[in-house]
């Protein structure tokens, strides 16, 4: 029965948070006069014994300690004597556990997103070396419109910017102290649960005690934000897969962020980019399995609530080891700038322009777009020089021919949050002013679980 029902095996790592409530409880004690001051020094001192314990790997558990909490109060109980029998007044692992989750989540997300600032850091780093290089710009996986590499690299640094935000936003509701809600009504005794709240730094106390112990939306937040998270990682991962191919051959990996073939002595396989697109499925998973234990439970406390610390930590593991291994890829890469531009000169990437530049004289355009999609099918099935089309063509002319010349047609992207040089210059300045409020934004707090 106990292998079936006990959590210890992974709710070990709660054991700090465990504590910090535990020595937020003795306070509210202390305030309500169940213990004095002999009695709280006497738990304190235990506490912190216990917490060495924990540091130095020496903590020694019973075959009888269903899960962390329980572990660490028959462990007070045995240093602090009758004293450490009250650590539990008032209290009931229902709010207990919550409190120290909360505690887990609120320091994990923000160390997450501390980790995603590092990866656009790097993002806006290579953007930044890569200058006035440019490259195709896609659609359905087909040239578009050539882009600067910059913006490019800069197109996946925003939307980890909404990550940030995302996991920052989630921060803010899981900062919300259970501590005082009991099983499910609360207490008789003279507890203070906005003290309480205070003495572990969270912002605000429950409003509803059953509420307080039975709401785990701030769990699947996080693991829907994770699971985002791993989507941008994903297409990121994608991408760059697709261009350490042969048949792209935009950039070289960096030997320590690949790996060769067992079998085959040419390959140089991307398996770090690939590890972050297939752990993108793992953390949907771990999301959806919550989202799934959630559904039907009534209020207040259920037992079901035990399964949302494995898909919980497993996803913040596994994004906390994705995010510097793909930090560290991007930053070694050895982009082709030669091969990416040669690939974005095609004089069909400036099929737009063209019909940009007849739409500037007077032209509508629709009528512009039927034209010029005419002039690239004749010289794609004709074999024609496009240059020659589109310089006998009366609206369009030398002036045509121009913007088909090498770079031309990227540095005529001139809307703000476009892909030319003035609009990428401006939005770089602009994310290194983000990344530099964000760092402020996400504090300093990291997970440090025992083991």
């Amino acid at each position: 029965m106990l292998a079936f029902t006990a959590s210890l095996p992974y709710d070990i790592r709660l054991a700090y948070d465990d504590l910090d409530g535990c020595r937020a409880h003795v306070r509210g004690l202390e305030r309500a006069s169940i213990l004095g001051p002999d009695d709280v020094d006497t738990v304190l001192a235990a506490l912190g014994q216990v917490e060495e314990e924990f540091r130095s790997r020496s903590f020694d558990f019973s075959e009888s300690d269903e899960d962390v909490h329980t572990a660490i109060e028959r462990r007070v109980t045995e240093l602090a004597g009758p004293a450490g029998a009250k650590l539990h007044t008032g209290r009931s692992r229902n709010d207990q556990v919550a409190t120290a989750l909360r505690l887990y989540v609120r320091r994990g997300l923000g160390e997450i997103a501390q980790a995603v600032i590092g990866l656009q850091e790097v993002l806006l780093k290579r953007a930044t070396e890569a200058g006035g290089h440019y490259m195709p710009g896609y659609t359905h996986l087909q040239h578009a419109q050539p882009v600067l590499v910059a913006h490019h690299l800069m197109a996946h640094a925003w939307a980890l910017s909404r990550d940030v935000d995302r996991l920052l936003d989630c921060r803010r509701r899981a900062d919300v102290s259970p501590l005082g809600a009991g099983a499910l009504a609360g207490s008789s005794l003279a507890l203070q649960p906005d003290e309480t709240a205070k003495d572990l730094g969270f912002s605000s106390r429950f409003e509803n005690s059953m509420d307080a112990v039975s709401d785990r939306d701030f769990v699947a937040e996080a693991l829907f934000a994770v699971a985002l998270l791993g989507v941008h990682l994903s297409r990121l991962g994608e991408e760059l897969i697709l261009w350490s191919s042969d048949e792209f051959g935009f950039v070289r990996l960096h030997d320590a962020y690949s790996t060769g073939s067992s079998m085959l002595p040419q390959k140089k396989n991307p398996d770090i980019a690939e590890l972050a697109r297939g752990k993108t499925g793992r953390f949907i998973g771990n999301l959806t399995g919550l989202l799934a234990a959630l559904k039907s439970l009534p209020l207040a406390y259920n037992r079901d609530l035990q399964e949302d610390k494995e898909p919980l930590f497993d996803s913040f593991d596994q994004v906390l080891l994705a995010l510097p291994a793909m930090k560290g890829l991007i930053d070694t890469l050895d982009f082709d700038y030669g091969r990416m531009q040669a690939a974005a000169d095609g004089p069909q990437a400036a099929a737009v322009d063209l019909a940009e530049l007849m739409v500037a004289r007077g032209i509508p355009f629709r009528e512009a777009h039927v034209v010029v999609a005419g002039l690239v099918r004749e010289a794609v099935q004709g074999g024609t020089d496009l240059a020659e089309l589109v310089e006998r063509h009366p609206a369009l002319g030398e002036d045509g021919v121009a913007l088909l010349q090498p770079g031309v047609a990227v540095s005529r992207h001139t809307t703000p949050g476009g892909g030319g040089p003035g609009p990428v210059a401006i939005q770089m300045r602009r994310l290194q002013a983000r990344l530099s409020e964000d760092s402020h934004r996400v504090g300093g707090e990291v997970l440090g679980p025992p083991s």
